[in-house]
């Protein structure tokens, strides 16, 4: 039986160990790992590479002018300022600028909580109604007539 090529695969470490090996008359195949020995800080990786190329625009959607302005003319109305409002509704006073300049992102608790502040829909087909505020029900005097004098 014929004797194969012997080949040994030997993981040279050194420049020493790697010369010594060329004074032999050995073959050497150098491989690197992918991504070894580089600065990973400062290096953009295989999925930040892909994003870039990448020909799609993604974005998120963004509050509209009209419901900005809407946010704007109720808020007049009612003689708050943008700070008084973002009291009134537990948010710093940048998300009500954001809204109103229409850079925020919805946000339907926010949008929520501004529309029962100002008494103005912002959401849905009825933007820009005032909000029906639904009347007190009568109270359990009333309803039995114990409440009335005689």
């Amino acid at each position: 039986m014929a004797e194969a090529d012997d080949q040994r695969v030997v993981h040279l470490k050194t420049t020493q160990q790697l010369s010594s090996a060329q004074r032999q008359g050995l073959q050497i195949e150098a491989n690197r790992k992918f991504d070894s020995g580089s600065n990973k800080q400062h290096k953009i990786d295989k999925d930040a590479r892909k994003l870039d190329q990448e020909t799609e625009n993604l974005h998120h959607n963004r509050v509209g002018m009209d419901v900005g302005k809407l946010i704007q003319q109720g808020r007049q109305a009612k003689g708050l300022s943008q700070k008084d409002l973002a009291t009134r509704i537990n948010e710093k006073p940048q998300v009500i600028a954001e809204y109103e300049n229409g850079q925020a992102i919805p946000n339907n608790q926010v949008l929520g909580k501004i529309e029962r502040q100002i008494g103005i829909k912002l959401r849905g087909k009825e933007k820009g109604q005032s909000l029906s505020q639904p009347t007190a029900a009568p109270g359990p005097a009333a309803a039995t007539g114990k409440g009335k004098k005689k």
